[in-house]
């Protein structure tokens, strides 16, 4: 099951940067960038460091209007942030990216404009704060979880602990 989660529930809806987010917690942005595109790196996937942070909130209600079509978007959303740097923030990226992904573009524009998947979200977001979901991303199998990027063997762990057998 996929839910939504507020990494950074308090950002103001036209975003902030990394600089801001992180000022004052004594922390090394670019350090942290450089080791995060080594693990995507690593793990095949397409990362490339941004200054901007995006309010996602309005992707993750695109998000779950788009699962409740049998379409998942994702991917496209990883790519559009983490890859291209786009502001999730903005109607006319999503609508973009939903069109993409065989959406309609009018029904896409509508779901950001009407909010019709608020309370949607409102309620993953409870869900995952009762989960003691912490960062994203977060694998919960039975009564264990792991949060964060993960090496393959680290989620095996997991999952054997939960029951599951290797095949």
């Amino acid at each position: 099951m996929y839910v939504h989660f507020p990494l950074h529930p308090s950002l103001p809806s036209e975003g902030t940067t990394l600089s801001k987010l992180f000022a004052g917690r004594g922390l090394d942005v670019r350090a942290m960038q450089a080791q995060m595109a080594q693990r995507m790196k690593a793990e095949g996937l397409a990362f490339v460091p941004h200054e901007h942070v995006s309010n996602t909130r309005l992707a993750q209600e695109l998000s779950a209007w788009a699962l409740g079509k049998g379409v998942s978007l994702v991917d496209a959303l990883y790519r559009a942030n983490f890859v291209e740097g786009a502001d999730l923030a903005k109607h006319d990226v999503l609508v973009a990216i939903a069109k993409g992904a065989g959406l309609d573009e009018s029904e896409a524009r509508s779901v950001l404009e009407e909010r019709t998947h608020r309370a949607t979200i409102d309620r993953q977001w409870s869900e995952a704060r009762a989960l003691g979901v912490s960062g994203v991303p977060t694998f919960v199998a039975g009564d264990g979880g792991v949060v964060g990027a993960q090496p393959y063997e680290t989620l095996v762990k997991l999952v054997e602990r939960a029951g599951a057998k290797r095949r």
